[in-house]
């Protein structure tokens, strides 16, 4: 089953960094959010991605087709017509399929354009600012036993302050601690689609979570995976320190490979 990555917005709420590159190319411990995302279906045994492009593309590709060059030790040998020498070749065992969905279309549009390379199967499909340690096995095995065209992964977010309980008159009647039960429960991506997918998608300008999820949970065909244990996107420049304070202490919980 492919993996299907949404890595073409422009990541303005991350704008101190995003103005270089594109969001999901960020860094967490001097590798890009999309590698650390990559790693975790690959620790599942999915190994092919279809990247969708757009804003600084480039980037991305240059990043991909220097890979090895980034990881490995090398011998360049200007005595013998420029030879280079890969020593320890340290790659992944991915195949990688970089898409340009364009600049400015929407989330569904970009999904649209890589139908071509997912054929009439299914696939995996996340966006590319999220990390997680959801059980990839146990999301995909919900998917076929629901047997809906699209199941996504819903995540409680918490709520980040104490809670204020009023009366009729609006008059405070006591203070309580903040409950994850008071927390309202997301799209977190990490789905699983089937083909049937692309026929709710008319073009470029077509938002993934407007009228294409929304028609399908009409027609009951929309199911949710409860995911509780680890996410976080990285929105913001905040969103990024924690991150990157979390693999530095050697405690990022998404960090499942060896």
């Amino acid at each position: 089953m492919k993996v299907v990555l949404l890595a073409g917005g422009f990541g303005t709420r991350i704008s101190e960094e995003s103005v270089f590159k594109p969001k999901p190319m960020i860094e967490i411990g001097e590798k890009p959010i999309l590698w650390h995302i990559m790693k975790l279906y690959s620790y599942y045994g999915y190994h092919e991605f279809i990247i969708c492009c757009g804003y600084k593309q480039h980037v991305i590709k240059e990043w991909f087709a220097d890979y090895y060059l980034h990881n490995s030790d090398i011998t360049f040998d200007f005595t013998q017509s420029n030879q280079m020498t890969i020593h320890n070749n340290v790659a992944e065992p991915w195949k990688v399929t970089l898409v340009d969905t364009g600049l400015f279309t929407m989330t569904g549009g970009r999904i649209k354009r890589i139908q071509p390379y997912i054929g009439n199967s299914s696939f995996m499909l996340t966006y590319g600012d999220g990390v997680s340690d959801i059980n990839i096995k146990n999301l995909i095995e919900y998917h076929k036993e629901q047997g809906k065209t699209v199941t996504l992964s819903a995540y409680n977010i918490g709520q980040r302050f104490g809670m204020l309980n009023l009366n009729d008159n609006d008059q405070v009647t006591s203070f309580r601690e903040k409950s994850t039960n008071d927390g309202s429960l997301v799209n977190i991506g990490f789905m699983v689609c089937e083909p049937k997918l692309f026929d709710y998608i008319e073009g470029d300008d077509i938002i993934l979570e407007k009228k294409p999820l929304e028609s399908l949970a009409t027609e009951g065909e929309l199911t949710a995976y409860r995911h509780k244990g680890f996410w976080k996107c990285m929105d913001t420049q905040r969103d990024k320190q924690q991150l990157e304070e979390l693999w530095e202490n050697k405690k990022a919980p998404w960090k499942l490979w060896v």
